[in-house]
């Protein structure tokens, strides 16, 4: 009997000791935001407006790594594989959650590795050229491209990158062809825009609107339904003469599957509330963004319709990954 009651009281002691282990607070260490992408682009401006109210609140800090490659699918991959203990989130654009699983063999499973978050900002593109381009509108470009096929070349983050399809989109349909030039993310590219390494970029308005008063870059048309308000004078290209044309880069968060409920509604309500603050959404919007701030599950239904559209892109273009 003393035997029995020994091992009883044992069992009663791991049973008591499994509960405590479960509640251990979170968070406890640094929270790493993961990006897909080189350092120095739109999403390194998202986690430095991100990260420092997520550390507010929680109380750890939050740090950056970035992980390029293969359009984002290296580093999303990684994501995919940390453990959901919700201490990795992942910003990412549809160039990787919309647009990379039309282009390259996947290593992980877009609807099923990962948890959204939300769906944070929508990022404008401008349609910008070199200051010796002779083209001074979208009509004057058109008809240099028209008049000397390939004569230019254009500068991308990378294939399948949001600055590739879209151009690829922009030939389509202007009937124009010009050289590719990819880079590895979108800062590279918009320096090769500078040093005139290329003659165009379809650049993000969070970088172009650091670049555009160095006088070395022209913008000609913004890729979105309405003109940005600190460039009024810059028509859409739908105005410019392209009808229909749309396109825009889209940033959203997410967190390895499996992470806990709470964790991720916690994160999403911090995230969102932040994003939310007529100061930090006229701070985005300076930066060239546009504010979204919609939940996990618009985060869900916008990634099957874009990636939609933009799959049909690439199907119709015949763009491979070489």
């Amino acid at each position: 009997m003393p035997h029995l009651t020994r091992r009883a009281l044992l069992v009663a002691s791991l049973a008591a000791a499994t509960p405590l282990r479960a509640a251990e607070p979170w968070p406890a260490r640094p929270i790493t935001f993961l990006l897909p992408v080189s350092p120095g682009g739109p999403g390194d401006l998202l986690a430095r407006t991100l990260g420092p109210a997520l550390t507010a609140e929680v109380g750890q800090p939050v740090v950056t790594d970035n992980r390029p490659g293969a359009g984002g699918t290296i580093g999303m991959d990684a994501a995919a594989r940390a453990r959901p203990d919700g201490h990795l989130f992942a910003i990412w654009s549809n160039s990787t959650y919309a647009i990379a699983p039309h282009l390259y063999p996947m290593p992980y499973d877009t609807d099923a590795a990962f948890a959204p978050v939300a769906l944070l900002v929508e990022a404008p593109s401008i349609l910008c050229v070199h200051k010796d381009v002779p083209a001074r509108s979208v009509a004057e470009l058109v008809a240099l491209l028209k008049a000397k096929p390939d004569s230019l070349a254009y500068a991308t983050a990378g294939i399948g990158f949001t600055s590739h399809l879209a151009t690829e989109l922009f030939m389509a349909m202007t009937g124009t062809a010009m050289l590719h030039v990819p880079y590895r993310g979108g800062a590279p590219a918009a320096q090769a825009l500078l040093a005139g390494e290329a003659q165009l970029n379809v650049m993000e308005a969070a970088l172009a609107r650091t670049l555009i008063p160095t006088g070395m870059i022209r913008p000609l048309a913004v890729t979105s339904r309405s003109r940005l308000p600190w460039l009024p004078e810059v028509p859409t290209l739908d105005e410019a003469g392209v009808a229909g044309f749309e396109s825009a880069t889209y940033w959203a968060m997410v967190a390895p599957a499996g992470t806990p409920a709470p964790i991720l509604d916690r994160v999403a309500g911090i995230v969102l509330r932040h994003l939310r603050e007529t100061r930090v959404r006229d701070q985005v919007t300076a930066a060239g963004f546009i504010p979204i701030a919609a939940d996990g599950a618009a985060f869900a239904a916008h990634r099957v319709a874009d990636s939609a559209k933009w799959g049909a892109i690439i199907r119709s273009r015949g763009i491979r990954i070489s």
